[in-house]
């Protein structure tokens, strides 16, 4: 699949600086931001959802130890 990516100066020095120093193609750099975007952002739902279930287990708890 073909995507055609508009740039600017700064993107284009960045791009080109990364796949130099990392001996790959730009193409890959800006696969490899992409996906770890995608994973942190998944990651930031997990903890979410952890966080809330932790609250509704141990909220009780925790609101008891914040008036002491």
């Amino acid at each position: 699949m073909a995507l055609t990516v508009r740039t600017d100066d700064q993107l284009e020095t960045a791009l080109t600086a990364l796949a130099v120093s990392e001996g790959t193609s730009r193409q890959e750099i800006i696969r490899r931001a992409v996906l770890e975007r995608y994973e942190r952002s998944g990651h930031g739902a997990r903890v979410a959802s952890s966080s809330e279930k932790m609250q509704q287990r141990w909220g009780d708890v925790l609101e008891r130890l914040r008036t002491t």
